[in-house]
């Protein structure tokens, strides 16, 4: 293993901004895989650290195979996660929305392009990111639909669900859209969480990733192998979303990954002053939810949930 610094950026108030990576192997460029590039992506950083640890293991019994490169890359935000803000305190603006990048551009034009840089020429690609609204989901492996998009590919994750969605004009400069632009299979893992841990949901991530390594020629370590799924595909326009009537306190019953019927109560609307339940949210059809809201509160005409009824793509 070799750590490197892949980017760095002299700051005027703070230690030099630095991105780090760490990489297995030589040869040809195969895997790059990105954590947080948002400065509440804990869990997104944790699962790659956890996962440069077993690669480490596995270098040392001779289990990665040769001629690959393996690029992992925890943290491309740093000083965010260091502040505990979601985006960069500077000017608030998300590194995620800024693919390409430009090297003589904003901060974070920059910063993305000197990542892009580091990772474009790798045939795979993984990124452990979060969705732009707060909440959990269930894990799956999500697509732009950039005519690039490979599903056959991220079905050799084994995770339950992959989501597509046709990508708007704002989506074009992320990260997933511009890697697959680029000829690299990009693959955007959601684990479920974002600022705390959830040891399950980051076990079953890091073990996804350790079979698609496998399914791909990377390793020759087969065991930990949790459950392997048939994946279910999704487009994204075809969940359905249960947007609130109004604002409160959220007190949630059911969470991602809950079966539901038609008139199952989702969630109460709680008057902050009053205790009173304003808004009683039910299930408008049979399903699973798929995506739940997390915070404490809520603003009115915002979605709280969306709901998977099983329609096939």
């Amino acid at each position: 293993m070799k750590r490197e610094i892949l980017f760095s950026m002299e700051s005027p108030y703070r230690d030099t901004f630095r991105i780090q990576g760490f990489r297995f192997g030589e040869g040809e460029k195969t895997l790059a895989i990105v954590g947080a590039m948002r400065g509440d992506e804990i869990q997104q950083q944790y699962i790659c650290s956890q996962l440069v640890r077993h690669l480490l293991e596995l270098e040392n019994q001779g289990k990665l195979a040769n001629d690959y490169q393996i690029l992992i890359v925890p943290s491309a935000n740093p000083f965010s996660m260091n502040i505990e803000k979601r985006f960069w305190a500077m000017d608030n603006t998300d590194i995620n929305r800024m693919f390409p990048g430009y090297n003589l551009g904003e901060t974070t034009q920059r910063i993305a392009s000197g990542l892009f840089e580091a990772i474009k020429d790798f045939k795979y690609g993984i990124q452990l990111t979060s969705f732009y609204v707060p909440g959990n989901f269930i894990p799956h492996i999500r697509l732009q639909k950039t005519g690039y998009e490979d599903i056959e590919g991220a079905k050799l994750f084994g995770m339950p669900y992959i989501s597509i969605r046709k990508p708007k004009p704002y989506d074009t400069t992320l990260l997933n859209y511009n890697w697959q632009t680029w000829g690299c299979k990009a693959y955007s893992l959601y684990s479920g969480q974002n600022d705390e841990i959830s040891s399950p949901e980051a076990a079953s991530a890091i073990n996804t990733i350790l079979r698609y390594m496998q399914r791909i020629g990377l390793t020759t370590d087969t065991a930990k192998q949790l459950a392997d799924f048939n994946s279910v595909v999704i487009d994204e326009k075809d969940l359905i979303s249960v947007i609130t009537p109004t604002s409160g306190i959220f007190k949630r019953v059911r969470n991602a990954g809950h079966v539901v019927e038609k008139g199952d109560t989702l969630a109460y609307i709680i008057d902050p002053y009053e205790g009173s339940v304003k808004s009683e949210i039910k299930s408008p059809t049979d399903g699973v939810v798929f995506f739940s809201h997390n915070k404490a509160t809520c603003l009115q005409n915002t979605p709280l949930f969306k709901i998977y009824d099983g329609t096939p793509i």
